[in-house]
């Protein structure tokens, strides 16, 4: 939608990402903002946090992609993170790839390894389909706790710090430049996939995967398509986690965070690309204040004090997820839209 007043002459205007002169601006503002702001004004450990909602918006984009866009379920997407940081580890150890190559490995890894699981998982739907990559959750990680050989079990493994060009990215700073320019690289590669023919068909599978079939759209290629996308951000958002907390451990990804990108996805709002960054967003900052929350409970409730920061969490997130469904289905997202439907309209915007 086009602001009051302003009209698309030509179709490759209707296409384009920022439409207008303003847009443009804001948007090159908002990188610029983001680029140098936090390096100015926030401390490391604000760094840390941002680096994390950085990762977790990385992997949450390639879900929104699978569930949002394509309507497949899955609950074993912190599996998959986990595949990319274990195979981005050993690539980097093992084999001494560059850490670049390391890092695109990793995708391609978890990728084929989601594709494994995906060729059962596109015959069913639903229940099933969750259950099915519930399963797949559940063995990934058996696989990385057991095989001792070349994953180090329960021991977990060492990752040596990320290097591009020479530079080491050793410090705060350094690694949140990276993890934005992979954030903003991977947003505008899923806006660009969900603009194409390959979008369109993922929208047709998920609203109709008969009626899909019916207009001649291959409903078994591009499920396992989506699979595929979705694993293969999984495994680079692994990356990025294990060459950031040089330490990886199985425990590092637990069941329960696969609920909560799904829960937060939804938050944020399925089915649209500013959806993940908006629930990532919320989500982690949750985490943070409920850490923070945690020492004033216990000060005054010293019974709950080891326990407190698990429980009170769940039962935030929990109700979030909940608040919001009941109350704006349709996300974070769905809002910004009528803002922004508002904003352009305006002064008529009735």
């Amino acid at each position: 939608m086009r602001p009051t007043g302003v009209y698309n002459v030509h179709y490759t205007q209707e296409m384009e990402i920022c439409r207008t002169k303003t847009h443009k601006i804001l948007m090159l503002a908002g990188i610029l903002v983001l680029t140098f702001g936090p390096l100015l004004f926030l401390s490391d450990s604000k760094l840390t946090i941002l680096i994390i909602i950085g990762i977790s918006i990385v992997a949450m984009q390639g879900l929104n992609i699978l569930f949002g866009f394509t309507g497949q379920i899955s609950v074993g997407h912190s599996a998959f993170i986990g595949a990319g940081a274990y195979a981005s580890a050993l690539l980097s150890t093992g084999l001494h790839f560059p850490f670049l190559a390391a890092f695109i490995g990793a995708g391609i890894i978890s990728a084929l390894i989601g594709l494994i699981f995906a060729l059962p998982s596109v015959r069913v739907k639903g229940f099933y389909l969750a259950i099915t990559t519930l399963g797949a959750y559940f063995i990934i990680i058996w696989v990385i706790q057991h095989w001792d050989r070349l994953t180090s079990g329960i021991w977990g493994l060492s990752v040596p710090r990320a290097s591009i060009g020479g530079i080491v990215l050793d410090t705060e700073p350094k690694f949140y430049i990276f993890t934005l320019a992979v954030v903003l690289v991977t947003t505008f590669a899923a806006k660009n996939i969900m603009r194409s023919h390959v979008g369109r068909a993922l929208v047709a599978v998920r609203d109709n995967d008969l009626a899909a079939a019916v207009m001649g759209i291959n409903v078994f290629r591009y499920k396992l398509l989506a699979f595929f996308i979705c694993c293969f951000y999984a495994g680079l958002a692994g990356s990025m986690w294990a060459h950031y907390i040089i330490s990886i451990h199985p425990e590092q990804f637990p069941f329960f965070d696969s609920i909560w990108y799904l829960g937060f996805l939804a938050v944020g709002g399925m089915g649209s690309i500013m959806g993940p960054v908006f629930g990532t967003i919320l989500w982690r900052l949750l985490s943070e204040a409920v850490a923070a929350l945690v020492p004033l409970l216990s000060t005054s409730f010293p019974a709950f004090a080891a326990t407190a920061y698990s429980g009170l969490s769940l039962i935030i997130f929990g109700l979030v997820v909940v608040v919001f469904l009941i109350l704006e289905p349709r996300g974070i997202n769905h809002r910004w839209t009528i803002f922004k439907s508002y904003y352009r309209l305006w002064p008529f915007s009735y």
